[in-house]
């Protein structure tokens, strides 16, 4: 068995990860031709990766122009030992339809406050933002994964 296949995660393993993570960086081709890094918030919705943001941003520009992007989640940068991550290849859907964008605006928020039920302003601060969003389906097409953890310190 090669390191490589040592460290990589499987499935359960990186639902988990990417449930324990809030942050998603993620990579389009900008306009001339350079990748464009963007941070993120992110849901995972039925095993893929959604967000949200805004319509008239420049990685919507660019995912109408391309709709590749790669995907990178990661955790313990301050040891080797610790590195953990995920990388996806993703094909990406832009949805504009109100009631999915509404639906992944609510999603993200009630991730990342953790709550069952958003409160009503922060409920009406969602509604108000959807017009000018768009909902990000991220569509994997090929993964990386590396939990250097499993080493044991043995490299």
């Amino acid at each position: 068995m090669s390191r490589r296949d040592q460290i990589e995660m499987d499935e359960g393993e990186v639902l988990a990860f990417l449930d324990e993570e809030r942050i998603v960086t993620c990579a389009t081709y900008g306009p001339r031709g350079w990748p464009h890094l963007m941070p993120l918030w992110f849901v995972v919705r039925g095993g893929t990766i959604w967000a949200w943001t805004f319509a008239k941003s420049q990685k919507v520009r660019n995912l109408e122009r391309d709709a590749r992007a790669t995907l990178q989640v990661e955790a313990g940068r301050d040891r080797y030992d610790q590195l953990r991550g995920v990388m996806l290849e993703c094909e990406v859907v832009v949805h504009r339809d109100l009631d999915t964008v509404l639906g992944v605006g609510v999603d993200v928020f009630k991730r990342y406050t953790g709550a069952a039920d958003l409160a009503p302003e922060v409920q009406q601060m969602v509604e108000a933002q959807a017009p000018k969003r768009v909902a990000m389906e991220f569509v994997e097409r090929r993964r990386a994964t590396w939990d250097h953890r499993k080493l044991g310190g043995v490299y």
